[in-house]
C-alpha cells in the first residue's frame, strides 16, 4: 500500500510522540506506513498527493480564529502551507482526515463560521450521529452515542451549505462533518485514549486550555473514562483508503 501521510503541528515532543503513536495503532499501521511531517518544525516541501493514500491533519496548539497579529509566524507558515495544500486536495477530492485542528483548517478554507463560541474543555463528551452520519462509511460499525475525548478553544459555529453535517455534542454542535465524498474532519480527538489525554494534560497546563491548578483532577477525571469507539475513524479510514502496493 501508499503511505499515508501525517502533517502534524505539535512543537512538545511527548505529546507529538504519543500522537504519533497513537495513529499507528489504532490505524494499524506500521512506520513505513504512515509518513510524518512536523510543519512546526519544517516548512512544508513540494508533495505529489499520487504518492501518497491519504493525508491526515493531527491536532494543534494554533487556534486558527485567532486575530493575524496574535498569531505567531511559525502558525502563519504552517497556515499558509496547509490552506495551499488544501487547495489541491479539496479540488481532486483525495481523502483527508483532520481530527480537532482539522475543523479549523478545512472549515476556514472552505467557508466556515470557525469562533469561540463552543470550546470545550480537555475531557470525556457524548457524541451523537447524525442519519448522514451513520450511513457514512466512514462511521460504519459504530454506535449512534459514544464517548470521545475533546479539548479545544475554538469550533464551528456555521457550516458552508456545501458540507455534510455527521455528529454533534451537546455543547458542540459540530462535531463531524465532511465535504465532498472523501473529506474529513472531526472536533474530538478520534486517536485519543485515556493516557493519550493524560499526557496532553501535563504537555499543555499552561496553555489556557484550562486553570493550570485543575490539572491533576482533570488527569485522575481522564483515567475514569473509557474512550474506544473513536478509533473505528482511525480504522476506517486506513481500510477504506489503502492503496495498492
Amino acid at each position: 500500500m501508499k503511505p499515508f501521510l501525517l502533517l502534524a503541528s505539535r512543537a512538545e515532543d511527548a505529546a507529538a510522540g504519543e500522537e504519533y503513536q497513537a495513529y499507528l495503532r489504532f490505524g494499524g499501521l506500521a512506520p513505513e506506513q504512515l509518513i510524518r511531517i512536523r510543519l512546526e518544525a519544517e516548512p512544508l516541501p513540494a508533495l505529489e498527493l499520487s504518492d501518497y493514500s491519504g493525508v491526515i491533519v493531527g491536532g494543534s496548539p494554533f487556534t486558527s480564529s485567532d486575530p493575524p497579529e496574535h498569531k505567531s509566524p511559525v502558525q502563519k507558515r504552517v497556515e499558509k502551507a496547509l490552506s495551499r495544500l488544501l487547495d489541491g486536495i479539496v479540488a481532486a477530492d483525495f481523502p483527508f482526515l483532520g481530527a480537532c485542528y482539522g475543523v479549523g483548517t478545512l472549515g476556514l478554507h472552505q467557508g466556515a463560521v470557525i469562533d469561540r463560541t463552543y470550546g470545550e474543555g480537555l475531557g470525556g463528551v457524548t457524541i451523537k450521529l447524525t442519519a448522514e452520519g451513520l450511513r457514512d462509511p466512514l462511521l460504519e460499525g459504530m454506535s449512534e452515542r459514544f464517548v470521545a475525548f475533546t479539548g479545544h478553544k475554538e469550533a464551528c459555529t456555521v457550516l458552508p451549505g456545501h458540507a455534510v453535517l455527521l455528529a454533534s455534542s451537546a455543547a458542540c454542535p459540530v462535531q463531524m462533518f465532511r465535504i465532498k465524498r472523501n473529506l474529513y474532519a472531526t472536533q474530538f480527538h478520534p486517536e485519543l485514549d485515556a493516557e493519550g489525554l493524560v499526557t496532553r494534560i501535563s504537555t499543555y497546563r499552561h496553555s489556557g486550555y484550562f486553570p493550570p491548578e485543575a490539572a491533576e483532577q482533570l488527569m485522575a477525571d481522564a483515567r475514569k473514562i473509557s474512550a474506544t469507539e473513536p478509533m473505528k475513524i482511525l480504522k476506517n479510514f486506513v481500510l477504506r483508503y489503502a492503496g495498492p502496493q
